[in-house]
């Protein structure tokens, strides 16, 4: 729910759309703040850092002012955004049914740290996405075949970009991940080129990029089933110390 105040916007993350328990998927509010910049265009890429977990069921303050979006709660600094002149790279397609077949290897079916997470924790079918990455044969690749549910849209119908920046994050950090490893975003870039459809079927597919001292690098894309891209993203996790 929200109240708009002028530039200024109260924000409450329902605990639907959580990653760590008790606090929101970090894709989904990168998506929440970057829709504050640029609504529904998608002329650019959004760089959106995390600060601070964001809390849920909490009233939270986003502010849009010029190229720059920012989330706080009280005097904490928790999200912000700001347009980047960026092209990102995608990892390369994998057709639908390779990507769900890949799903069989996914780590967090022998471990997963959040297993109530919005986007690749073990929820009920409609009520959390259910992406399972698992490593694609012959290739340095992850998969999973997205089903997208049709409890995921706006008012409108329309799955909002929340939801695809949901999609695209967790993906980049299981390119990395055995079982019951895990990191927090620390960073999310994407751009999205073309709507998701409630009830489409998607690739979803990351790969790993590197690693420096607890920074973990991946990128990961979504793929129509035709291999029409959908949308791309790059991430910085950070492993805790």
């Amino acid at each position: 729910m929200t109240t708009a105040a002028g530039l200024q916007t109260v924000v409450t993350v329902p605990a639907r759309f959580r990653g760590p328990e008790g606090s929101a998927n970090g894709g989904w509010i990168a998506g929440t703040v970057s829709e504050a910049l640029h609504g529904a265009r998608h002329d650019s890429a959004v760089e959106v850092t995390l600060h601070a977990p964001t809390p849920l069921e909490s009233e939270l303050d986003l502010r849009q002012l010029a190229n720059t979006a920012t989330l706080t709660h009280g005097e904490t600094l928790l999200v912000e955004a700001i347009t980047v002149a960026e092209d990102i790279e995608a990892p390369a397609f994998v057709p639908f049914n390779e990507a769900a077949h890949a799903e069989r290897g996914f780590a967090g079916l022998t471990g997963h740290a959040f297993p109530g997470c919005f986007a690749c924790g073990m929820r009920e079918p409609g009520d959390g996405l259910r992406i399972f990455p698992g490593r694609v044969e012959g290739a340095d690749l992850v998969a999973a075949g997205w089903r997208v549910p049709m409890t995921v849209t706006d008012q409108d119908g329309v799955v909002p970009d929340a939801v695809v920046w949901a999609a695209l994050d967790c993906a980049t950090g299981w390119a990395h991940f055995g079982p019951g490893e895990f990191a927090l975003l620390g960073r999310l870039t994407a751009r999205v080129h073309r709507r998701v459809y409630p009830g489409g079927t998607y690739s979803v597919v990351a790969r790993a990029t590197g690693r420096e001292g607890r920074k973990l690098f991946g990128e990961s894309a979504i793929y129509e089933v035709d291999g029409t891209l959908v949308a791309a993203a790059k991430a910085t996790w950070i492993v805790p110390a």
